[in-house]
């Protein structure tokens, strides 16, 4: 847990144009895993998020693996407490939210009613969890690198896939790139941000190392 005063230091450091996307503390989803007593400490949480100020992007939450459809009150108490003047996205790791298509679309519905982003998570090695359904105007996409050369083939077709969503309205994307060996995620940031530029009409900037040309299109 971080002090006001350290998320308005952060907030303070960064450029006018930087968005911050807070993942909420462990006491919350691995702890205590959305029983009663998370509540003073999502308030608190907030209290400090809140001096980002209009560099807050959406929070979000990621539930352990082992936090099933068996929680379901848990889950509904929670999202029917989370003030809505905050931005979130929820994310769920446990293949039962996903593979019984009742439970599914409860939990979408869920979603849906209270305007929260479903986190999609491209992982190798775990299409189990892996669905394409989006729960408000926002993609936030949690994507997952493997160490290997079809990386690069799954960013291509997740340009293509954003490509339709935004031609259908989509306007807020979010996507993260994370890699076991971080030393590969602002490569592979590069070489996505250059293809979304160039197939979505974006302007990102794009990350090069010393004495780097920029990314190599494949």
């Amino acid at each position: 847990m971080f002090s006001p005063e350290q998320f308005a230091k952060w907030g303070d450091a960064t450029p006018d144009n930087f968005k911050f996307f807070p993942k909420l503390v462990r006491n919350i989803s691995h702890l205590r895993r959305l029983n009663d007593q998370v509540y003073p400490i999502i308030d608190e949480y907030l209290i400090g998020a809140a001096n980002l100020k209009d560099k807050l992007g959406t929070l979000f939450l990621q539930m352990q693996d082992n936090f099933g459809p068996k929680n379901w009150d848990r889950v509904v108490r929670f999202v029917e407490h989370w003030p809505k003047e905050f931005s979130l996205a929820m994310e769920f790791r446990h293949t039962d939210w996903f593979n019984d298509e009742n439970v599914a679309q409860k939990l979408y519905h869920l979603l849906e009613e209270n305007n929260i982003a479903n986190i999609l998570v491209d992982t190798a090695g775990r299409r189990d969890i892996m669905h394409m359904r989006l729960t408000n105007n926002e993609a936030f996409i949690r994507y997952v690198g493997a160490n290997h050369e079809s990386d690069y083939a799954r960013l291509d077709d997740w340009v293509e896939r954003l490509l339709v969503w935004k031609e259908q309205g989509l306007t807020n994307i979010n996507f993260f790139v994370h890699q076991n060996m971080e030393l590969k995620s602002p490569l592979l940031s590069a070489y996505f941000i250059a293809k979304l530029n160039k197939k979505l009409g974006t302007n990102l900037h794009i990350p090069k190392t010393l004495g780097d040309d920029g990314p190599k299109l494949h």
